[in-house]
């Protein structure tokens, strides 16, 4: 009778189990991750495009306050929305300070997560390795318990070292490409934010 993965997962060991729940929690939070990223940056690019052109046409600060509240995933959009909160109106002498503040503040929200999948990355493949080995020992304590090395005997450790193998590597790949995608666009999105901080620093806050 042809075995299938399920079958092999239900005859695993207790330690070859535990890795393989560890993997799978790695591998349903990165796709969680990777699905609200993905929509996440296409919202902030798409508001960022919108709130810059509000930007470029206002008539004033106090009018394009309001226009900002309208995007509220756009990091430009929250930017300005803060800066204005402290400085319209008033004589700020720190406005630098100011604006790295919320700048700082949008730049670690669009970073958010992707250390998780480069976590996830670099270390679930170690994860699946460690069961691999401790399959492999597995299979050598039942070759000595049974003094035999037949199929029968090595057949359930070696299942759980190859499950394990590649149960890690379905986990680390796709955190992986995801990881250097993101990271990409972070980066796009990260260089708006501080091209946006320093014409905000010469900005005229009064209308």
């Amino acid at each position: 009778m042809e075995l299938t993965v399920i079958d092999l997962i239900k005859q695993t060991g207790f330690m070859a189990r535990l890795v393989l729940l560890i993997l799978f929690f790695f591998s349903v939070f990165s796709w969680a991750i990777i699905f609200y990223k993905w929509k996440a940056f296409k919202n902030m690019k798409k508001e960022n495009e919108k709130f810059f052109e509000a930007f470029i046409e206002s008539n004033g600060a106090k009018e394009l306050f309001s226009l900002a509240k309208r995007f509220e995933l756009s990091p430009l959009a929250s930017i300005y929305r803060g800066v204005f909160s402290e400085v319209y109106g008033k004589n700020s002498s720190n406005l630098d300070a100011i604006v790295k503040k919320f700048s700082s503040n949008e730049i670690s929200r669009v970073e958010g997560y992707l250390g998780f999948l480069a976590t996830t990355g670099s270390t679930t493949p170690f994860i699946g390795l460690f069961g691999t080995v401790w399959g492999i020992m597995d299979a050598f304590r039942n070759i000595g318990v049974k003094g035999s090395a037949s199929i029968a005997t090595v057949a359930p450790g070696i299942a759980e070292a190859l499950i394990t193998t590649a149960a890690g590597l379905f986990a680390a790949i796709p955190a992986v490409i995801a990881y250097n995608h993101f990271t990409s666009r972070a980066n796009k999105i990260i260089e708006e934010v501080e091209d946006f901080s320093e014409t905000l620093i010469k900005y005229t806050w009064q209308d």
